[in-house]
């Protein structure tokens, strides 16, 4: 693995990911359907996954980002808030976060924009959620499983042990529950099967690659 130093949100960070599938889309990378609709059978890569897919084989061709960059006030929001969670998060557990930009896989086919290192074997992925209903239903079962792919990646691409989700909420500061933190630990039976499954995506985004590439015959107006 190797890192890339560089902050989120920057040209430099787009770039870096470009062509990469980034461990925040590896539960959509992975996606198949439930049940026959249409010409897509059980097992079949949903229209998400053939999206992305169709979007990296872009990214590989060009060597850019493609597609439509995130609002500017959803990435300034993002900013403000990793800042200020990783400030409470040292302050309450006594801890020291590196920020370490993106980790790349050797092959510079997978990586993970990490919000944070900690000591020798540890990572932070935060999140600090808009819809009411999602903080209701985290702090209420401690249910982190929609971002079990992206946190089992990141340890899978960093080499690291455990992981604390951190989901931040500073309206929730009067009643102090504004820092949730759970710690998730590193499960290589999870991180196997998702590798082999991200291996076939790969696969499909290779084949779209090579449609790209491929020389195509002008075809002449009827």
């Amino acid at each position: 693995m190797k890192f890339i130093e560089c902050a989120q949100g920057t040209p430099e960070w787009h770039s870096s990911r470009s062509g990469k599938i980034t461990a925040s889309c590896f539960a959509e990378a992975i996606s198949v359907c439930m049940r026959k609709s249409g010409a897509r059978d059980v097992g079949d890569p949903t229209a998400a996954a053939e999206r992305y897919a169709a979007d990296l084989a872009i990214e590989r061709v060009s060597g850019m980002p493609h597609g439509e960059p995130p609002k500017a006030w959803v990435l300034e929001r993002g900013h403000q808030m990793e800042a200020a969670a990783r400030m409470h998060y040292e302050a309450r557990t006594g801890s020291f976060v590196t920020e370490a930009g993106i980790c790349v896989t050797d092959d510079g086919l997978f990586g993970y924009s990490t919000d944070g290192l900690v000591d020798d074997d540890g990572l932070i992925e935060i999140k600090s959620p808009i819809d009411s209903a999602k903080i209701l239903h985290i702090l209420a079962t401690g249910d982190t499983s929609e971002y079990d792919h992206q946190m089992q990646g990141g340890m899978w691409i960093t080499g690291r042990k455990w992981c604390d989700f951190i989901m931040y909420v500073p309206d929730l500061a009067a009643v102090g529950k504004d820092l949730y933190v759970q710690r998730v630990l590193r499960d290589d039976g999870f991180i196997d099967e998702m590798v082999e499954r991200l291996a076939k995506f790969d696969a499909l985004v290779a084949a779209n690659v090579a449609i790209l590439q491929a020389g195509a015959p002008l075809r002449e107006a009827a």
